[in-house]
């Protein structure tokens, strides 16, 4: 059991790690009472499965991620450490609270600097209210804003991080796909570049969670899960679409309303493209709410930073003959390059699928 030290301890590494001290002392505060919360309601997942009260749904549940979890180290080549062999439930939907902000007309990502983890594009908050504050913060400063639910984090391999609550709503393939990526993070993390880091972890996840599923899978959970590919890669082939629709709009020199007008156009048809798009997938609505709320550069901003790399990462596995232990030293060898011709690189990639 994590004691009083440990909780100092982490919020002395989170004030250094800021670039300013313990200037925004606020936030470090909050950061580390999350995660020391999270630690005192950790506990080891074989107790959890033998505590005669815990409900024989969450016993079947927590065993078959101990088999995610083993299949993550011995089959995916992850990290083999205590991360996702302790279960914590929060008794909330969501782990962190996730702000992106963007400028009016830009889909560059504001940028938030730490000493270890380099430059990140969001910041996050254990409180939904205290990721609110800011939100209204840089809306007032003319920043487009989202604020996004997030079900579960890594900690870099710094601590054990736990299966959290905030995940068993999910079918298994996607509890999988959570734990693969996240292990990602703890495999390789690369300081100042979200993009990377992020499309990397992606590419890990996919790759994961098809091979789990060819070993461990059903019939119904493979096509589910194989429905679920596809209509998220139309959905990103939408928004990637509307990113270069914007970018070009951006790049003029345009005054103020007229730029605004543009972008107002685009993210029209942005929706009323999805409509068509929801049509013929039967009128699958799971996607309705991303679109209803805030929909602006923030917003695109953010699946951009997730997706944009992950073909060139699929190419490279191709190239390495699926060979995950020759894919993570390249994707190393990536990471230690000047950022601009690490793009290039991937880029390189993109154009040979």
């Amino acid at each position: 059991m994590p004691t009083a030290v440990t909780f100092k301890l982490i919020l002395t590494l989170l004030c250094m790690s800021g670039l300013n001290g313990c200037s925004h002392i606020a936030y470090y505060s909050q950061a580390a009472a999350g995660q020391w919360d999270i630690f005192r309601r950790s506990q080891p997942i074989a107790k959890v499965v033998a505590n005669p009260t815990t409900s024989s749904k969450l016993k079947q549940q927590l065993s078959d991620i101990v088999q995610i979890r083993a299949f993550a180290s011995q089959e995916l080549h992850l990290p083999d450490n205590r991360s996702y062999t302790y279960y914590a439930d929060l008794e909330r939907p969501y782990a962190v609270w996730s702000v992106v902000a963007a400028p009016a007309f830009s889909l560059i990502p504001k940028q938030w600097c730490f000493l270890f983890l380099g430059c990140i594009s969001y910041r996050g908050y254990f409180s939904q209210e205290s990721a609110q504050v800011l939100a209204a913060e840089l809306r007032a400063q003319d920043y487009d804003v989202y604020v996004a639910g997030v079900v579960a984090y890594s900690t870099l391999g710094w601590f054990t991080d736990p299966v959290l609550n905030t995940v068993l709503a999910w079918p298994q393939p996607h509890i999988a796909a959570v734990i693969f990526h996240e292990l990602a993070h703890q495999q390789l993390y690369i300081p100042n570049d979200t993009t990377f880091n992020e499309s990397f972890a992606v590419a890990v996840e996919q790759v994961g969670v098809e091979r789990w599923l060819a070993q461990q899978g059903t019939s119904e959970e493979t096509i589910a899960y194989q429905e679920s590919r596809r209509r998220e890669t139309e959905f990103i082939g939408l928004v990637l679409a509307t990113r270069n629709q914007l970018q070009a709009i951006y790049q003029r020199e345009l005054p103020r309303a007229e730029l605004q007008i543009a972008k107002e156009a685009a993210f029209d048809d942005l929706r009323n493209q999805y409509v068509q798009l929801r049509s013929r997938w039967g009128n699958y609505t799971g996607y309705d709410k991303w679109f209803r709320e805030d929909l602006n550069n923030a917003k695109l901003a953010s699946v951009v930073t997730y997706q944009a790399l992950v073909p060139a990462f699929r190419a490279l596995l191709t190239q390495k003959n699926g060979d995950l232990l020759a894919f993570y030293e390249e994707v190393a060898k990536l990471g230690k390059l000047p950022k601009e011709q690490r793009y290039l690189e991937l880029e390189k990639l993109k154009e040979k699928l």
